[in-house]
Parts: C-alpha cells; sequence; structure tokens
C-alpha cells in the first residue's frame, strides 16, 4: 500500500516535470526521497512492531487528546487534498481517452471507489495496488532500457544543487513529498497492525518495507526520472506549463506513435492504485481517533469509508491543468511531515510505551529527516510566496503551513 500511494500520478508528475526542466541536475534528489522514504517508512514499521493498535490511539494514549486531533487533522488534510488532485487527474485522463466528459467520470470512479473499498475492503485494495504499481513499474524500465542516458551527466546530478530558484524549490520538495509523506508515515503502523506482525516479525517487516519503497518505489523513481531527462530536456521546458502529452514523448523512444496512450494507460493504472490507497487513510484516522473498527466489519467505518470515496467526486471539478497541480500536492503533504515524523521519534522513545527504544544512530537519522523535510518545505513555501500562493489552493497550502 505504502508503494502504491508513493508510486502515484503525483510523484509520476513530478518525476517528470523535475528530469524534463532540469535533466540530471535532481538526481540526488531521486536517491535521497527513496532512502528517506525507506528510513521513515522503518520508523513507523518499528513503532507498529513494537506496541499495539495504531498510531492515533498511541498519540491519544501519551500524548493526549488535542496532539491525537492535530495527527487526525494534518493526516486528513494531506490526504483530502490528494484525493482530489488525484481524482481530477483520474477524471481528465479518462476523459481524454474515451471523449466523456471528466465530470461524468469523477462520479462514475467515486461510487467504484466507494462500492469497492466498502465492499471488499482493505485486501481487495491492496492486491489492486500491487498488479497495477508493478505494471507502471515495468513500462518505464523497459522504456530505460531503450533510452541514451548520459552517464557522465548523471553522475553529475548526484551533487546536490537546487537549480532554478522557486521552481526548483518546489521540485525538490515535491519529489522528496512523494516518498516521505504524512500519510505514509502514520498509515504505514496501521499496515504493521493488519498483518498482526510484533517485534518477532521484525525481518519479514523490513523486508517489507525494503521491497516497497527501497526497491519498488526506488526503481520507479529512477526510471522514471532518468527516461524524462533523457528525452524531454531542452532549455526551453517550463516545468508549470508541462503536460500531460508532452510528459508522453517520455516513452515515444519505446511505443512511438502509441506513446501517448501507454503514457495516459500508465498515469490511469498510477492514479487508481493511489486512490484506493489514499481513500482508506482518512478513514483509519478518524476511526482510530473515535475508538471506532477500523475494517468493513465495522458499519461506521464502512460508512465513513463510503463517504470519503463519494465526496472524491468534487475533485473533477477543480479548475486548472492537473500535472502542476499534483507537484503541489506533494509539496503540500512534506509540510505535515516533519511533525508525523517527529511524533513517530518520541513515541518510540517512550520508555512507558515501548520495550526497547531504538539505537542512537536511529534517532540521529530520524532528526536528520525531520531537519531534511523541514528545510525542503520551509524552501518550497518561502520561494513562492509572491507567486503560486495567490490562488485559492495555494493559500490554502499556505494556511496549512
Amino acid at each position: 500500500m505504502a508503494g502504491a500511494v508513493a508510486a502515484g500520478p503525483a510523484s509520476l508528475a513530478t518525476l517528470v516535470t523535475a528530469g524534463a526542466s532540469g535533466g540530471y541536475v535532481y538526481l540526488w534528489v531521486v536517491v535521497l526521497a527513496a532512502v528517506a522514504g525507506g528510513f521513515a517508512q522503518y520508523l513507523s514499521t518499528r513503532l507498529g512492531l513494537r506496541t499495539d493498535g495504531g498510531i492515533v490511539s498511541l498519540v491519544d494514549r501519551r500524548l493526549g487528546t488535542t496532539w491525537k486531533w492535530v495527527l487526525v487533522g494534518d493526516g486528513v488534510l494531506a490526504a483530502g487534498l490528494a484525493q482530489l488532485v488525484i481524482m481530477k487527474t483520474l477524471a481528465d485522463v479518462s476523459a481524454a481517452v474515451t471523449g466523456i466528459d471528466a465530470h461524468v467520470w469523477g462520479v462514475a470512479w467515486a461510487v467504484t471507489l466507494a462500492v469497492g473499498l466498502a465492499g471488499g475492503g482493505y485486501r481487495l485494495a491492496e492486491w489492486g495496488a500491487k498488479l497495477l504499481v508493478s505494471l507502471v513499474v515495468l513500462a518505464f524500465v523497459a522504456s530505460l532500457i531503450v533510452v541514451p542516458v548520459d552517464v557522465g551527466n548523471a553522475a553529475a546530478g548526484l551533487v546536490p544543487t537546487v537549480p532554478g530558484g522557486a521552481s526548483g524549490a518546489l521540485l525538490v520538495a515535491g519529489v522528496l513529498g512523494g516518498a516521505v509523506h504524512v500519510t505514509l508515515v502514520t498509515m504505514q503502523t496501521y499496515t504493521v497492525d493488519a498483518h498482526g506482525w510484533t517485534w518477532r516479525d521484525e525481518r519479514i517487516a523490513l523486508l517489507d518495507v525494503s521491497t516497497s519503497m527501497l526497491a519498488a518505489f526506488g526503481i520507479f523513481s529512477l526510471a522514471v526520472y532518468l527516461v524524462a531527462a533523457s528525452v524531454l530536456h531542452t532549455p526551453d521546458v517550463n516545468a508549470a506549463s508541462l503536460t500531460a502529452t508532452t510528459a508522453a514523448q517520455a516513452l515515444g523512444p519505446l511505443a512511438g506513435p502509441y506513446a501517448k496512450w501507454l503514457f495516459l494507460l500508465g498515469l490511469w493504472g498510477a492514479a487508481v492504485s493511489t486512490l484506493g490507497g489514499n481513500t482508506v487513510a482518512p478513514p483509519f484516522l478518524v476511526a482510530d481517533a473515535l475508538d471506532w473498527g477500523t475494517d468493513t466489519a465495522d458499519g461506521r467505518y464502512r460508512a465513513l469509508l463510503a463517504a470519503t470515496a463519494l465526496v472524491s467526486a468534487l475533485g473533477a471539478f477543480v479548475g486548472g491543468a492537473f500535472f502542476p497541480l499534483l507537484v503541489l500536492v506533494l509539496a503540500f503533504g512534506l509540510i505535515g511531515t516533519p511533525f508525523a515524523i517527529a511524533v513517530v521519534l518520541y513515541l518510540l522513545n517512550d520508555g512507558g510505551l515501548v520495550d526497547a527504544t531504538p539505537h542512537p544512530a536511529a534517532n540521529a537519522g530520524g532528526v536528520a529527516l525531520i531537519a531534511v523535510t523541514s528545510v525542503a518545505a520551509w524552501s518550497s513555501i518561502s520561494g513562492n510566496l509572491a507567486g503560486r500562493w495567490t490562488t485559492p489552493l495555494g493559500l490554502f497550502v499556505l494556511a496549512f503551513a
């Protein structure tokens, strides 16, 4: 589920935009994001293994009601905005393929989500996500095989630099936000709980994190970014005006005249798989906060899940091009991430909650992760105060920050 949410259309759009506008210069942050995402998942996994229940109930028990609802609000707002923009992406892509109005598709997909998740629950979403994400990853890996990569320039891109001023800072935040996201950090504790894993299952849990984030998401990120940097990058590319049709040229060496349709199919698959996992996040957090069950056997949770899916139809009515909005969504998620990581780190070092606190190196890594995500989030906000944040969506992002 973590891999499906991370390897979604927002990450796809951000990676393509970064490669098209900057060439290989952002390779360092692509690699950093995969490693940071894997480490954030490790911390959340460890918390799940050493405790019982999800993160919201743990915060309620150790920090109190106020901090519990702050965390729930953080997660629900980040996942909610992502839900609307990803639904817009799915509806627009469906309209482009079929010629049927995007608003109709938004309603249709929302009903499909509601029926599928409320009826089939978490496992259906999990297996659907595995299939769709695997296909998306394979498409870009296959394209990377036939695309000539400039190894020298790619190696130079491993040296940290942020070109492009405010736009560059937003791209860095977007790439990082795709891997280190408040939704991923919080939901991992529930994933561990859903498997029934304890500290005795640490090896299989860590294997799960490694395969989903370091391997699957890492390969996905590198393949998408390198293909875009090799095929799309020109001095004239404007990150803010990049479209799905332009981005589809990245698959030209593999698919020729069918590149547009293959790219749209990949974007469609990424959107469907991400919506399956993302729709589950707000109901999980709210249900845990209200002490409800977090599976479809509890009618209250099932109704909340269905309502979340149906409300996402509003995403089809959001204005503007979805490609730039997807980048903004990840930067928005990154704003709420340092707080979530700090909560996880605090709980991991609470001797009254866990029987074994992390190694000092793990704590140091956690503090470094908070610092990196905070700096990237602040840079994306401060660099764009005079421009992007004057739109209604931008003002909402700024208010949240």
